[in-house]
Protein backbone atom coordinates (compact mmCIF):
# COMPACT_ATOMS: atom_id res chain seq x y z
CA UNK A 1 0.00 0.00 0.00
CA UNK A 2 1.31 3.23 -0.88
CA UNK A 3 2.35 5.60 1.86
CA UNK A 4 0.79 8.78 0.55
CA UNK A 5 -2.71 8.94 1.20
CA UNK A 6 -5.08 9.17 -1.61
CA UNK A 7 -7.40 10.95 0.38
CA UNK A 8 -6.50 13.23 2.79
CA UNK A 9 -8.85 15.60 5.46
CA UNK A 10 -6.77 18.31 7.27
CA UNK A 11 -7.96 20.18 10.04
CA UNK A 12 -11.20 20.80 8.38
CA UNK A 13 -13.69 22.76 9.86
CA UNK A 14 -17.49 23.52 8.46
CA UNK A 15 -20.23 24.83 9.93
CA UNK A 16 -24.11 25.34 8.85
CA UNK A 17 -25.30 28.73 10.48
CA UNK A 18 -24.37 28.78 14.45
CA UNK A 19 -24.10 25.06 14.38
CA UNK A 20 -20.55 23.91 14.10
CA UNK A 21 -20.48 20.18 12.22
CA UNK A 22 -16.69 19.70 12.13
CA UNK A 23 -14.16 21.36 14.12
CA UNK A 24 -11.08 19.78 12.93
CA UNK A 25 -11.57 16.54 11.24
CA UNK A 26 -8.13 14.91 10.06
CA UNK A 27 -8.46 11.99 8.77
CA UNK A 28 -6.11 10.67 5.88
CA UNK A 29 -6.84 7.10 3.55
CA UNK A 30 -4.27 4.57 1.63
CA UNK A 31 -4.47 4.12 -1.60
CA UNK A 32 -6.47 0.33 -2.10
CA UNK A 33 -7.50 0.72 1.70
CA UNK A 34 -11.22 1.02 3.55
CA UNK A 35 -11.89 3.60 5.81
CA UNK A 36 -15.07 3.18 8.19
CA UNK A 37 -15.91 6.82 9.86
CA UNK A 38 -18.82 5.72 12.63
CA UNK A 39 -20.68 7.90 15.15
CA UNK A 40 -23.77 8.71 15.98
CA UNK A 41 -26.82 10.19 13.61
CA UNK A 42 -26.00 13.57 13.59
CA UNK A 43 -21.90 13.22 14.49
CA UNK A 44 -21.14 14.93 10.81
CA UNK A 45 -20.20 11.67 9.26
CA UNK A 46 -22.34 12.69 5.78
CA UNK A 47 -21.05 15.83 5.60
CA UNK A 48 -17.08 14.40 6.27
CA UNK A 49 -17.77 12.24 2.91
CA UNK A 50 -19.83 15.10 1.41
CA UNK A 51 -16.31 17.30 1.78
CA UNK A 52 -14.28 14.31 -0.15
CA UNK A 53 -16.31 14.29 -3.56
CA UNK A 54 -16.76 18.37 -3.35
CA UNK A 55 -20.33 18.31 -2.42
CA UNK A 56 -19.81 20.90 0.47
CA UNK A 57 -16.33 22.98 0.55
CA UNK A 58 -14.56 23.38 3.76
CA UNK A 59 -14.99 26.66 5.84
CA UNK A 60 -11.42 26.36 7.11
CA UNK A 61 -8.67 23.20 6.10
CA UNK A 62 -7.74 21.12 3.38
CA UNK A 63 -9.60 18.20 1.40
CA UNK A 64 -6.83 16.66 -0.59
CA UNK A 65 -7.92 13.65 -3.49
CA UNK A 66 -5.11 12.40 -5.50
CA UNK A 67 -2.73 15.35 -3.38
CA UNK A 68 -5.02 18.24 -5.24
CA UNK A 69 -7.11 21.15 -2.95
CA UNK A 70 -10.18 19.91 -4.10
CA UNK A 71 -11.99 22.78 -2.76
CA UNK A 72 -9.38 25.31 -4.36
CA UNK A 73 -9.26 23.22 -7.81
CA UNK A 74 -9.93 24.64 -11.35
CA UNK A 75 -13.31 23.46 -12.32
CA UNK A 76 -12.11 21.61 -15.28
CA UNK A 77 -9.38 19.69 -12.57
CA UNK A 78 -12.07 19.10 -10.28
CA UNK A 79 -14.55 17.72 -12.75
CA UNK A 80 -11.77 15.18 -13.86
CA UNK A 81 -11.32 14.18 -10.44
CA UNK A 82 -14.57 13.73 -9.97
CA UNK A 83 -14.87 11.22 -12.77
CA UNK A 84 -12.71 9.20 -10.84
CA UNK A 85 -15.04 9.09 -7.84
CA UNK A 86 -18.13 6.81 -7.30
CA UNK A 87 -20.66 7.78 -4.34
CA UNK A 88 -23.49 5.72 -3.29
CA UNK A 89 -26.16 8.02 -1.71
CA UNK A 90 -27.64 7.01 1.72
CA UNK A 91 -31.26 7.22 -0.06
CA UNK A 92 -30.38 5.13 -3.26
CA UNK A 93 -30.87 8.86 -5.51
CA UNK A 94 -32.27 6.05 -8.05
CA UNK A 95 -34.40 8.23 -10.49
CA UNK A 96 -37.94 6.57 -10.32
CA UNK A 97 -39.21 7.66 -13.92
CA UNK A 98 -36.15 5.43 -15.30
CA UNK A 99 -35.57 1.70 -15.39
CA UNK A 100 -32.77 0.48 -13.19
CA UNK A 101 -30.64 -0.49 -16.30
CA UNK A 102 -31.34 3.38 -17.18
CA UNK A 103 -30.40 4.28 -14.19
CA UNK A 104 -26.96 2.65 -14.22
CA UNK A 105 -26.23 3.98 -17.64
CA UNK A 106 -26.25 7.34 -16.78
CA UNK A 107 -22.74 8.04 -15.89
CA UNK A 108 -21.92 6.41 -19.58
CA UNK A 109 -24.48 8.76 -20.94
CA UNK A 110 -22.90 11.24 -19.75
CA UNK A 111 -19.19 10.85 -19.27
CA UNK A 112 -18.69 8.09 -22.17
CA UNK A 113 -20.36 9.07 -25.43
CA UNK A 114 -17.66 7.62 -27.54
CA UNK A 115 -19.43 4.22 -26.73
CA UNK A 116 -21.79 2.93 -28.98
CA UNK A 117 -25.12 2.01 -27.68
CA UNK A 118 -24.27 -2.11 -27.65
CA UNK A 119 -21.27 -1.26 -25.18
CA UNK A 120 -23.48 0.60 -22.97
CA UNK A 121 -26.08 -2.42 -22.52
CA UNK A 122 -22.94 -4.63 -22.54
CA UNK A 123 -21.37 -2.52 -19.62
CA UNK A 124 -24.78 -2.06 -18.08
CA UNK A 125 -25.63 -5.81 -17.90
CA UNK A 126 -21.85 -6.68 -16.40
CA UNK A 127 -22.66 -4.35 -13.58
CA UNK A 128 -25.68 -5.34 -12.60
CA UNK A 129 -24.36 -8.79 -12.91
CA UNK A 130 -21.74 -7.95 -10.35
CA UNK A 131 -24.01 -6.78 -7.91
CA UNK A 132 -26.77 -9.76 -8.40
CA UNK A 133 -29.43 -7.83 -10.08
CA UNK A 134 -29.53 -8.50 -13.94
CA UNK A 135 -32.86 -9.92 -14.25
CA UNK A 136 -34.03 -6.83 -12.79
CA UNK A 137 -32.72 -4.25 -14.96
CA UNK A 138 -36.14 -3.39 -16.82
CA UNK A 139 -37.87 -3.01 -13.06
CA UNK A 140 -38.37 0.59 -11.89
CA UNK A 141 -36.99 1.82 -8.58
CA UNK A 142 -40.41 1.81 -7.37
CA UNK A 143 -40.69 -1.93 -8.28
CA UNK A 144 -37.84 -3.53 -5.99
CA UNK A 145 -37.15 -3.35 -2.26
CA UNK A 146 -34.39 -1.53 -0.81
CA UNK A 147 -31.80 -3.57 -0.95
CA UNK A 148 -32.15 -4.07 -4.71
CA UNK A 149 -31.97 -0.37 -4.78
CA UNK A 150 -28.65 -0.22 -2.86
CA UNK A 151 -27.29 -3.09 -5.11
CA UNK A 152 -28.46 -0.73 -8.27
CA UNK A 153 -27.04 2.19 -6.83
CA UNK A 154 -23.75 0.72 -6.55
CA UNK A 155 -23.73 -0.98 -9.99
CA UNK A 156 -24.24 2.74 -11.00
CA UNK A 157 -21.80 4.22 -9.18
CA UNK A 158 -19.18 1.34 -10.42
CA UNK A 159 -19.98 2.15 -13.81
CA UNK A 160 -16.81 4.62 -14.75
CA UNK A 161 -14.33 1.95 -12.77
CA UNK A 162 -13.33 4.77 -9.96
CA UNK A 163 -10.27 4.62 -7.79
CA UNK A 164 -12.64 5.87 -5.17
CA UNK A 165 -15.37 5.41 -4.10
CA UNK A 166 -17.80 6.85 -1.21
CA UNK A 167 -20.61 5.21 0.63
CA UNK A 168 -23.36 7.24 2.97
CA UNK A 169 -24.64 4.44 5.39
CA UNK A 170 -24.83 1.64 2.58
CA UNK A 171 -26.85 -0.79 5.07
CA UNK A 172 -29.38 1.80 6.80
CA UNK A 173 -32.94 0.11 6.51
CA UNK A 174 -31.63 -3.56 5.41
CA UNK A 175 -31.79 -6.61 7.47
CA UNK A 176 -29.45 -8.17 8.75
CA UNK A 177 -29.27 -10.81 5.40
CA UNK A 178 -28.99 -7.66 2.73
CA UNK A 179 -26.94 -5.67 5.12
CA UNK A 180 -24.16 -8.97 4.94
CA UNK A 181 -24.60 -9.15 1.08
CA UNK A 182 -24.41 -5.24 1.10
CA UNK A 183 -21.37 -5.54 2.82
CA UNK A 184 -19.73 -8.37 1.09
CA UNK A 185 -20.20 -6.27 -2.27
CA UNK A 186 -18.55 -3.41 -1.20
CA UNK A 187 -15.81 -5.59 -0.33
CA UNK A 188 -15.51 -7.49 -3.57
CA UNK A 189 -16.00 -4.05 -5.36
CA UNK A 190 -12.91 -2.84 -3.78
CA UNK A 191 -10.81 -5.57 -4.56
CA UNK A 192 -12.32 -5.86 -7.93
CA UNK A 193 -11.60 -2.10 -8.77
CA UNK A 194 -8.69 -1.88 -6.19
CA UNK A 195 -10.31 1.01 -4.94
CA UNK A 196 -9.75 3.08 -1.81
CA UNK A 197 -13.02 3.68 0.04
CA UNK A 198 -14.30 5.54 2.49
CA UNK A 199 -18.07 4.33 4.46
CA UNK A 200 -19.95 6.12 7.13
CA UNK A 201 -22.25 4.13 8.66
CA UNK A 202 -23.09 3.29 12.28
CA UNK A 203 -23.67 -0.56 11.60
CA UNK A 204 -21.01 -1.58 14.02
CA UNK A 205 -21.10 -5.68 12.40
CA UNK A 206 -20.96 -3.71 8.94
CA UNK A 207 -17.86 -1.58 10.46
CA UNK A 208 -15.96 -4.66 11.59
CA UNK A 209 -16.97 -6.65 8.14
CA UNK A 210 -15.25 -4.41 5.62
CA UNK A 211 -13.07 -1.71 7.47
CA UNK A 212 -9.46 -1.93 7.18
CA UNK A 213 -9.47 0.89 9.84
CA UNK A 214 -11.90 2.26 11.56
CA UNK A 215 -12.26 6.29 12.83
CA UNK A 216 -14.93 7.71 15.18
CA UNK A 217 -16.18 11.10 15.05
CA UNK A 218 -17.03 12.59 17.83
CA UNK A 219 -18.26 16.47 18.25
CA UNK A 220 -16.84 17.21 15.44
CA UNK A 221 -13.19 15.56 15.40
CA UNK A 222 -11.88 12.36 14.36
CA UNK A 223 -11.64 10.99 18.72
CA UNK A 224 -9.66 7.69 17.84
CA UNK A 225 -8.65 5.10 15.35
CA UNK A 226 -7.32 1.55 14.43
CA UNK A 227 -7.95 -1.45 13.10
CA UNK A 228 -11.34 -3.08 13.90
CA UNK A 229 -9.37 -5.37 16.94
CA UNK A 230 -8.42 -2.17 18.09
CA UNK A 231 -11.48 -0.57 18.15
CA UNK A 232 -12.91 -3.41 20.24
CA UNK A 233 -10.41 -3.59 22.51
CA UNK A 234 -10.55 0.41 23.02
CA UNK A 235 -10.87 1.75 27.01
CA UNK A 236 -11.98 4.90 25.98
CA UNK A 237 -15.10 4.95 27.50
CA UNK A 238 -16.67 7.28 24.41
CA UNK A 239 -16.04 5.01 22.11
CA UNK A 240 -17.08 1.67 24.09
CA UNK A 241 -20.51 3.20 24.83
CA UNK A 242 -21.11 3.47 21.24
CA UNK A 243 -20.05 0.14 20.07
CA UNK A 244 -21.83 -1.57 22.38
CA UNK A 245 -24.58 0.33 22.25
CA UNK A 246 -25.06 1.49 26.11
CA UNK A 247 -27.05 3.92 26.79
CA UNK A 248 -26.64 4.84 30.02
CA UNK A 249 -23.00 5.83 31.94
CA UNK A 250 -21.62 8.95 33.06
CA UNK A 251 -20.97 10.18 29.17
CA UNK A 252 -23.40 13.52 29.11
CA UNK A 253 -21.68 15.26 26.35
CA UNK A 254 -23.56 15.70 22.93
CA UNK A 255 -25.45 13.22 22.15
CA UNK A 256 -24.85 10.70 24.85
CA UNK A 257 -27.60 10.08 27.46
CA UNK A 258 -26.42 9.76 31.88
Amino acid sequence: MSTKPVVALQDVHKAFGPHAVLRGVNLSVGAGETLVVIGRSGSGKSVTIKHIVGLVNPDSGDVLVFGKDLARAKKTERAQIRLQMGYLFQSSALLNWMTIEENVELPLLEHRRDMSRQERKDRVLESLRGVEMETAGGKFPAEISGGMKKRAALARAMMLEPKVLLFDEPTSGLDPVMSRTIDELIIRTGQVLQATQVVVTHDMESAYRVGDRIAMLYEGRIITEGTPEEIQATDDPIVQQFITGNNKGPITQAGYTQ
